[in-house]
């Protein structure tokens, strides 16, 4: 099989590290080890070099400015560092390490905004360590929303895998504060932010989205709950009105199979494992975290540190590379059509 064609970027993309004792650092390491096979464009890490030497044996450039990475991406992995994640132990994660995580997240946004990097990869964290060190934001969509200046309502989170893309309406929230959060203009902004996506990232000339009912059922016209019926059903109206192709509300139950994922290019979910619990089963090693609504193209794969397997060499990389590329292709599509 011929490996597709690698995005032609004239700058490379920044992976920030994430946790230094998550597996963010080995699976950076291999997608580096499959660059070849994968056809990945050329790629730097940010963060604190022992990590990846703790769970990785290929070779490692240091490199100082992010052009040198296109020039170097052959000899080895190359990396920009930020020291002090004390003491590493892979699978035992600490403040220093949340910290340093951040700051590499911090230096990727901005060379991301610089036109410095053709787009940001970020690896995993882990929400309870950076709470513990003072971090007020609910992840990372979040944080790197507010440094590019973008309203939190303003941007989507999607998950995407070969066979499905799903939009998030409310994201880390708990689940009972949901229908006090579901709102016409809430999900009609997450619509809008989805079809531009769609459009400019993935280069679909006109987007078919498909709304999910909160309720079983969707609600059995009002019978299991009024918030389509008040919500969801007038969002839907007002969005056709703007010309966006949408349809629904539908009963969440029977959207993800293979002939009804045929009909739509994003599925716009209600809450949380609504768009995860599908994404993960068809696609739990290949799903990729892209934000919507961004200056900046930002992707991530679509799973956690794994604290509990790093260090041991058994981390797939295939999210990481999904990642990688889907983050290369959108970073193309933008170059070419502005």
């Amino acid at each position: 099989m011929i490996p597709p064609r690698p995005a032609a970027l004239a700058t490379p993309l920044a992976l920030s590290m994430g946790d230094p004792a998550g597996i963010g650092p080995e699976i950076i390491g291999k997608a580096w080890q499959r660059r070849t096979e994968a056809a990945l464009p050329p790629f730097f890490a940010i963060g604190d070099y022992r990590a990846i030497t703790k769970v990785w044996d290929g070779p490692i450039v240091r490199i100082s400015d992010p052009a040198e990475a296109l020039a170097r991406f052959d000899e080895g992995l190359p990396i920009v560092e930020v020291e002090d994640a004390g003491d590493i132990v892979p699978g035992q994660p600490n403040m220093p390490g949340a910290r340093c995580a951040i700051a590499a997240l911090e230096i990727a946004v901005g060379l991301a905004r610089s036109g410095a990097v053709a787009a940001l990869v970020t690896g995993p964290v882990s929400k309870a360590q950076l709470y513990a060190i003072g971090f007020t934001h609910s992840g990372q969509t979040e944080f790197v929303a507010e440094r590019c200046g973008v309203a939190a309502g303003n941007v989507a989170m999607m998950l995407a895998g070969p066979t499905l893309r799903t939009v998030c309406v409310t994201t880390h929230v708990a689940l009972a504060r949901v229908p006090e959060l579901l709102t016409i203009d809430l999900v009609m902004a997450r619509a809008r932010v989805a079809a531009r996506g769609l459009q400019r990232d993935f280069g679909i000339a006109e987007p078919r989205l498909a709304l999910a009912g909160f309720n079983p059922h969707a609600g059995e016209g009002g019978a299991l709950g009024l918030e389509e019926i008040e919500i969801l059903i007038p969002a839907v109206e007002q969005l056709r009105d703007e010309g966006i192709d949408i349809v629904g509300p539908l009963a969440a139950d029977t959207m993800f199979h293979p002939r009804a994922r045929a009909r739509y290019d994003a599925a716009l979910c209600t809450y949380h494992d609504q768009a995860l619990i599908p994404l993960k089963t068809l696609h739990f090693d290949e799903g990729v975290n892209m934000t919507l609504g961004l200056p900046i193209v930002r992707v991530a794969p679509d799973h956690g540190t794994a604290f509990e397997i790093a260090g041991r060499n058994m981390a797939e990389p295939g999210a990481m590379i999904a990642a990688i590329r889907m983050a290369a292709e959108a970073a193309e599509r933008r170059a070419a059509h502005g």
